[in-house]
């Protein structure tokens, strides 16, 4: 059974940087496919960043040059480096992993970008 555990999120200023975590056990996440999603009330969930086995990575438009997502095989650990923050960024942040054919949801990290 996948589990997928997000830590790092918290209260940061426009412009500051923030790294969140996600914590796999029942997968490698080196050797599947491992996304961060962000969602806010009333809109739906949607994709930030990806990761495919080999290393390749995608995001959206909005974080691309400000944020990166990585995987440290050693300790099983995805993480999501995010630089020059802004309001629009602020949302509850999910990790996400494809394996098996089974797609796996972490309960989320809320970021919130405020002065």
């Amino acid at each position: 059974q996948v589990h997928l555990l997000e830590s790092g999120g918290g209260l940061v200023q426009p412009g500051g940087s923030l790294v969140l975590s996600c914590a796999a056990s029942g997968i490698l996440v080196g050797h599947n496919l491992m996304g961060w999603y962000r969602q806010t009330p009333g809109k739906e969930r949607e994709l930030v960043a990806t990761i495919e086995r080999g290393g390749t990575t995608n995001y959206i438009d909005r974080v691309k040059g400000r944020f990166s997502i990585s995987t440290d095989i050693a300790t099983n650990i995805v993480y999501l480096k995010m630089n020059n923050v802004d309001p629009e960024d602020t949302a509850v942040y999910y990790c996400n992993s494809y394996a098996r054919g089974v797609m796996t949801w972490g309960r989320g990290t809320q970021v919130t970008v405020s002065s």
